[in-house]
């Protein structure tokens, strides 16, 4: 005699498939992602800082633990080889110019604090690489000054690529408004657009 299989039926279930994984920002947000870094880094979505960052003692630290819990970053860029968090990517409401916001400044110094730019781009269902890549360079700009001690504010070494993570090399403007003028461009390119103007 077979054995009677028993159905639940689905409203019996505490749990449902959401509907989108990714909203329209995020989904938009994404794709140019994947145009802009190829397979120089592995995207991640949707990453708790609790899988990125421990807490040295959590039995004694349990106020810590707290402030982490439940946060994320919409996107992690990730070394495809060690899968190393390289840059995180969080999708922020645009507020006043001298305005921010408690846990948007939370997020910034945790990331700051260990060497891992952190950017913050504003919600929206369409983005240009050359607004992210501006994006990028002002959060890698940041995290290079924070990490830097005082007495090496000045340096002759080059920038690393805020697109790719790649040493930039001294380039010349041919054409243009800047014709003439130096700036520093990925060594990677033209696979690569990330440039860095010198002030």
């Amino acid at each position: 005699m077979a054995e009677r299989t028993t159905t639940h039926p689905k409203e019996d279930q505490p749990y449902r498939l959401r509907e989108y994984f990714l909203s329209t920002p995020e989904i938009a947000l994404l794709r140019l992602l994947q145009r802009m870094v190829g397979e120089r880094y592995v995207i991640c979505p949707k990453v708790a800082l609790t899988d990125i960052f421990t807490i040295a003692r959590p039995n004694e630290n349990v106020h810590f633990y707290n402030k982490i819990f439940r946060k994320h970053v919409d996107f992690l860029l990730c070394d495809p080889q060690t899968l190393q968090p390289a840059i995180a990517i969080e999708l922020v409401k645009p507020v006043g110019r001298a305005e921010t916001r408690p846990n948007d400044q939370f997020m910034e110094d945790i990331f700051l604090r260990e060497g891992v730019p952190l950017v913050h781009v504003p919600v929206g269902d369409h983005y240009e690489i050359a607004d992210l890549v501006y994006l990028f360079q002002l959060a890698v700009t940041k995290t290079q000054e924070t990490a830097r001690p005082a007495s090496s504010a000045v340096s002759d070494s080059s920038p690393m690529c805020p697109v790719c993570g790649r040493m930039m090399v001294l380039r010349v403007h041919r054409s243009g408004a800047k014709s003439g003028k130096k700036y520093y461009g990925c060594m990677d390119s033209p696979r690569c657009a990330g440039t860095m103007e010198i002030a």
